[in-house]
């Protein structure tokens, strides 16, 4: 199944669109920024969500827009929200794409075809099943 509609995708830099060589910035990740300008391209908002901030944000922004990317936000849900340090700073989205996730970053080949191929559902759209299947073979 495929994703309907356009959505919000919060994208991780470090290790997810480039090789992970934080403070410095690695060498983009394959079909990384090809996938990512398609998604753009099919009407999805881009949202940059890294640990970055200050000068090595602002050369991770630089880098993506080297590399044909311009983001909808970066670090905040939308582009006029202001940084309140007294609310969460999670970004409302409605995908994550991010190399912290159990069993980490999948090609982005692979994370394209995943958002956009009929044939592929997507791992939290599937029906759920009680938690103690789990554990059963």
């Amino acid at each position: 199944m495929n994703i309907i509609g356009k959505h919000i995708i919060a994208v991780d830099f470090d290790g997810t669109i480039v090789e992970d060589a934080y403070p410095k910035i690695g060498k983009p990740r394959i079909f990384a920024f090809e996938a990512l300008k398609r998604l753009q391209e099919d009407g999805h908002r881009l949202i940059l969500w890294t640990y970055r901030s200050g000068s090595s944000l602002d050369e991770a922004v630089a880098f993506c827009k080297e590399n044909g990317i311009t983001f909808y936000a970066v670090n905040r849900s939308f582009p006029e929200e202001e940084f309140d340090s007294t609310k969460s700073r999670k970004i409302l989205a409605d995908i994550f794409i991010d190399d912290r996730n159990i069993g980490g970053v999948l090609g982005w080949g692979e994370v394209y075809q995943m958002l956009t191929n009929s044939e592929q559902s997507l791992p939290h759209k599937e029906k759920k099943k009680g938690f103690f299947s789990i554990f059963k073979k």
